[in-house]
């Protein structure tokens, strides 16, 4: 199964006078590993590379920013399917010793940076969510709220007319356990509708 990252975690190694900077951290999708690489690169401002890889949510990157192609992304990338992580942005910045590591040792320097910050991390297990919305009268409302409470589903929407409508989510394989436990405490007066987006 895979996981993700509880927070970001960092390393740094000094290899024959370059400096890599690796971090590693829980990233929702593309468009937030580009704003936190752009961060990166605004308070690197003297940093010569700054190299990253991207899985999240079946989509991936590995970008070498000006080292030789395939030494810098394409391993670090490794280190993550390696891992089974999923969600995980890895970065390395690298400032320029004066001292040129070849293919195999920038390969070794980038591998490492990522594999030495995934060791202090706190990696938690993915966990797939189903949405149900259902609609019931508001005498059940606190009811109903106590038994997500309980089964640990969070409320994304509630809206209140002639009835209550309540759309929650919890993990894929609870869903089913609640939803009959829902039935049978609300005596059919729960209706289940399709989620709306």
């Amino acid at each position: 199964m895979p996981s993700t990252l509880a927070t970001a975690v960092h390393s740094e190694l000094l290899i024959r006078k370059s400096r890599f900077i690796g971090c590693v951290e829980p990233v929702a999708d593309r468009a937030a590993a580009l704003v936190r690489v752009a961060a990166l690169r605004a308070l690197h401002p003297g940093a010569a590379h700054v190299c990253w890889a991207l899985l999240a949510g079946g989509a991936s990157a590995a970008v070498d920013d000006g080292e030789p192609g395939g030494t810098a992304g394409r391993p670090m990338l490794e280190v993550l399917r390696h891992q089974d992580l999923d969600g995980v942005l890895a970065t390395v910045v690298r400032y320029f010793g004066g001292v040129k590591l070849g293919a195999g040792g920038l390969v070794r320097a980038y591998t490492d940076a990522v594999a030495q910050a995934l060791l202090g991390a706190d990696k938690r297990p993915l966990q797939r969510l189903q949405t149900l919305r259902c609609v019931l009268p508001y005498a059940l409302e606190g009811w109903l709220r106590r038994e997500l409470d309980a089964a640990g589903a969070g409320a994304l929407q509630v809206s209140h007319g002639m009835h209550v409508e309540l759309q929650f989510s919890l993990p894929e394989g609870a869903a089913a356990a609640l939803r009959q436990r829902l039935d049978d405490g609300g005596q059919g007066r729960l209706v289940w509708v399709a989620p709306s987006d």
